[in-house]
Order: structure tokens, then C-alpha cells, then sequence
């Protein structure tokens, strides 16, 4: 049985959305209200670091909705917090990857045993990493992993105080001005540990705000096709990129080349078998994956109930 998260609202007047800042066009949709005038909702956004503090953050009922990464989310079901996944954010490929510091000898990712190497724990980029190295063969405990949001990734690289990190953007860009790309979370899905970064709603909100929630999903589906069906034209210099810098930090010159470590999929492609027809199976081969590296006591039998396909299916009606 699933653990009761926050009571819907039939009316909601103020509404929590957690975001993790990521140079994305919903950014754009942000800055112009537009999701505030498509639900009618006030609309309170939260930045968060970390998709640990985003699970305690719906559980405590603080927020109705969030972005939140896939290997978190698969923690949150697997304890029974009561949300469900209900459209993709963005499928990760190199916007999430393994920086090396340069002159740290770490040409490999055998050559991480012994190193000081920064993640967000729990997060997508956590969950790309433990694939990286179970890859190579390389235990967990053989790497000196430290646990770090990603503003304190940041300050840490400067400080010579992490020899590589797996992260997101921005932080990214900026620790790959003295780093190099090892391993992206392309790679690691390929080696059989995908990940996305999704959007989650509590299953009692959703219920009661039915036609709210369709009118968000329809308006981020229009914010990514902003970009995906004309992504030459968020150059530096365009409205857009300026408006997503302004928004979360990252410099207008590297958003071209962040938004293409993304795939922002349609609706009508996330509505299919490969994505959220099957993302409950995701999520259980998640599960399973990190119950056996010890992160989870175990995984679930039925991963269906956190998946929610009904509000992009009333989008595409």
C-alpha cells in the first residue's frame, strides 16, 4: 500500500512545483506564466538540488508537483511514496556526465579507484555512475565518493577538493572549463542503465485536478516543441536563450550546445510502449539494479501503480 502523501486540492489556489534548474525551454514557459494561465493555478517554483530532497519534499506534502530524475523516483516508489510519473522531463544523455579534473591522471575508469569523484547520491547521475563502474568492475567502496549537490560540486572543483564529478548541467560547463568528459550517461545507458528526468505529481492531487494537470503537460509539451522543432534557433543571442539564462545561471553561449545533451520527447512519442507504456519496467529494473548495490532494501513486484498515463492520453484526445 502506498504511503499517503499531500491531500488533493479540488480548487487549488496556490500550487508547489519543484524544478531543478536545468537550462531547459520549460524555463522560457516559466518566465512568461504560461503554465500559471494554462492551470489557473498560483504557482510557487522550488529549485532543488537533489532528487532526495525533492522525494522528502512531496512526502511531506510541501510540494504537489516536481521534476525528478528516474533512479529517484524509483527509490520514492520502492519506499510506497505516493506519486506517479505521469510525463518525461527530458531523456539525459552527455548533459549528465563523468568530468575529470585535468592533470589528475585519470585517463579510464579503472583509473578512478582511490579518486575523489563528487555526485549528487541518490540521483540520476549517482545511478549513471554506480553503471559506470559496475561496468568496469569496480566496486563502489573502491571509490571515494562524496556526496555533493551541485553548487557545492562547483565550489569544491575550484578548490582542488574532487579529482572528477558526475553531474548535471550547468555545473557541468563550468567544471569542464579545467576537465575533460569521461563517460556520458549516453554510454552508461547503453551499458543497460538508462535514465530521464520525468515529472511527478501526488496521485491525490492529479485525481483532483484532472484538468489542470492535462493543461500543464499540454503546456510543456508546447514549451519543447519550441525547441525541438527549430532548435537552430536558440542561438545565444535569441529571446529564448537569454530568457533561459536569466533563469538559471548558465552563460547564453554555452545553452546550444547544453540543450543538445537533452532529447525532449513529443507527447504522442511518450505516450507510446517505449517510453511510458513501459516506464513502470523501467522503474522496477531501476529498482532491482539498486537493491542489489545495496542503495534499497528491495524492489517491488509491480511498479504500474506510480505510473500515470492518463493525463498526457487526455492531452492527446
Amino acid at each position: 500500500m502506498a504511503l499517503s502523501v499531500a491531500a488533493g486540492v479540488a480548487a487549488a489556489e496556490t500550487v508547489t512545483i519543484g524544478h531543478f534548474g536545468n537550462p531547459t525551454p520549460m524555463q522560457v514557459a516559466r518566465a512568461d506564466a504560461a503554465f500559471a494561465d494554462a492551470t489557473g493555478w498560483d504557482i510557487e517554483w522550488r529549485e532543488f538540488g537533489s532528487g532526495t530532497d525533492v522525494i522528502a519534499a512531496l512526502a511531506s506534502g510541501d510540494v504537489q508537483i516536481s521534476e525528478l530524475g528516474s533512479a529517484p523516483l524509483a527509490i520514492a516508489a520502492s519506499q510506497g511514496v505516493d506519486v506517479q510519473l505521469f510525463m518525461m522531463a527530458q531523456v539525459i544523455g552527455e548533459a549528465e556526465s563523468l568530468i575529470v579534473r585535468d592533470g589528475t591522471g585519470i585517463e579510464n575508469l579503472a583509473d578512478l579507484q582511490g579518486q575523489r569523484v563528487a555526485v549528487p547520491v541518490g540521483s540520476t547521475a549517482h545511478f549513471s555512475l554506480m553503471g559506470a563502474l559496475n561496468e568496469a568492475g569496480i566496486d563502489e567502496s573502491d571509490v571515494n565518493i562524496i556526496n555533493m549537490p551541485p553548487d557545492q560540486i562547483a565550489a569544491a572543483w575550484e578548490q582542488d577538493a574532487v579529482d572528477a564529478a558526475f553531474i548535471w548541467q550547468p555545473v557541468q560547463s563550468q567544471i569542464r572549463e579545467s576537465g575533460e568528459l569521461l563517460v556520458g550517461a549516453d554510454q552508461t545507458a547503453e551499458w543497460g542503465n538508462p535514465t530521464f528526468d520525468g515529472w511527478v505529481v501526488d496521485s491525490g492531487f492529479a485525481a483532483d485536478n484532472a484538468e489542470s494537470m492535462a493543461a500543464f503537460a499540454a503546456t510543456m509539451n508546447e514549451a519543447n516543441s519550441a525547441y525541438y522543432s527549430d532548435p537552430s534557433s536558440f542561438t545565444p543571442e535569441s529571446q529564448s536563450v537569454q530568457t533561459i539564462s536569466s533563469l538559471t545561471g548558465a552563460a547564453p553561449e554555452q545553452i546550444p550546445g547544453i540543450l543538445e545533451g537533452f532529447v525532449f520527447l513529443p507527447l504522442e512519442e511518450q505516450a507510446t510502449d517505449t517510453w511510458l507504456g513501459s516506464a513502470a519496467g523501467t522503474l522496477q529494473g531501476t529498482s532491482e539494479f539498486l537493491s542489489a548495490a545495496g542503495r534499497i532494501d528491495g524492489a517491488r513486484a509491480d511498479y504500474s501503480p506510480f505510473v500515470n498515463l492518463s493525463i498526457v492520453n487526455d492531452v492527446l484526445e
